[in-house]
């Protein structure tokens, strides 16, 4: 009984069809050096086959039969071709990876005498930056831990501080009882670059944070000299994935599922104080970024704001 054929002997045909010019020789070499000796994933092997063969399709089209053939303009213009085409920033990414390894191979093992992406320049690509929650959203999301349970007192005061002031997931889980100053109603906090800076937070925060504190923290706590503010039901640290899960269970509580993470309630924090009037450079002191430009592509606001500020406060509007 005669069947289809098996997925090996498909493959067998397809690699028949391939020219087996340098390119090729050079490109089996390099596939067969990332699986044997750098133990690259079979899954990442067969990516990077699938790359390198649309790569070398690209170059034959140019008449390029061996990597000596190939230059650097070469590389670029197949590059650019991809991005004209529509391919997405991972796809980019990918086949960008691919070529160097590919060249850089062909380099180390003789096969051609130069590098031709030895210099080739950062993609752009852009940066995809989340989604910022309504108002209304956050507030639901807020909303959720409900009761007088102690780990339900630590993430209502953890969801009401992480919105409040806008922390980094590194930098809430971080903190320290003596990070709080109840004077100021504010939090000592020590950033990137073991920099620190005082971030304040508004009266919900402050009052979630009292409760904890009083009612909640004490009971989990087994240890005098454990000076985590938010602890774990161990009364250990809570850890930044811990503090995800605890974000991503209410969020599933509040119908936004997927949608919600601590980055997000990051974004959401800037983008509502910007949105609400706030100096672009007090944002910039409050999130911790040590240049203002990461925060002007941080918080990005809607085009309708933008031009409702200039109709607003333009002279000739």
């Amino acid at each position: 009984m005669k069947g289809r054929p098996s997925k090996r002997l498909a493959d067998a045909e397809a690699r028949r069809t391939i020219p087996e010019d340098g390119l090729e020789r050079a490109g089996r070499a390099w596939l067969t050096d990332l699986a044997l000796l750098k133990r690259a994933s079979p899954r990442t092997t067969a990516a990077y086959r699938y790359d390198l063969q649309d790569y070398l399709g690209f170059l034959r089209a140019r008449g390029h039969a061996d990597p000596r053939q190939v230059t650097a303009p070469d590389v670029v213009d197949y590059l650019l071709a991809l991005r004209r085409g529509g391919a997405a920033a991972a796809t980019l990414a990918r086949r960008r990876s691919a070529l160097r390894g590919y060249h850089a191979h062909c380099a180390r093992a003789g096969t051609a005498p130069l590098d031709p992406t030895a210099g080739l320049p950062a993609l752009k690509l852009g940066r995809r930056l989340p989604r910022a929650l309504a108002i209304e959203e956050v507030e639901l999301v807020l909303a959720q831990p409900v009761g007088n349970e102690p780990r339900t007192l630590r993430d209502r005061a953890l969801l009401e501080l992480g919105y409040a002031s806008g922390l980094r997931v590194s930098e809430l889980v971080g903190l320290d009882r003596s990070s709080l100053l109840w004077e100021d109603r504010a939090v000592r906090v020590l950033g990137k670059g073991d920099k620190q800076r005082l971030v304040p937070f508004g009266r919900p925060a402050g009052e979630a944070l009292e409760r904890w504190l009083e009612s909640g923290r004490p009971h989990l706590v087994q240890r005098s000299n454990e000076e985590a503010l938010f602890v774990n039901r161990w009364g250990r640290r809570l850890s930044r994935m811990g503090f995800w899960k605890i974000l991503a269970g209410y969020a599933r509580q509040a119908g936004l599922a997927g949608r919600v993470s601590p980055h997000v309630l990051r974004h959401s924090f800037a983008t509502h104080l910007l949105a609400g009037g706030a100096d672009l450079r007090v944002v910039q002191e409050l999130l911790g970024h040590a240049s203002v430009v990461t925060t002007q592509i941080y918080t990005a606001v809607d085009r309708s704001f933008l031009l409702e500020v200039h109709r607003q406060f333009h002279p000739r509007p």
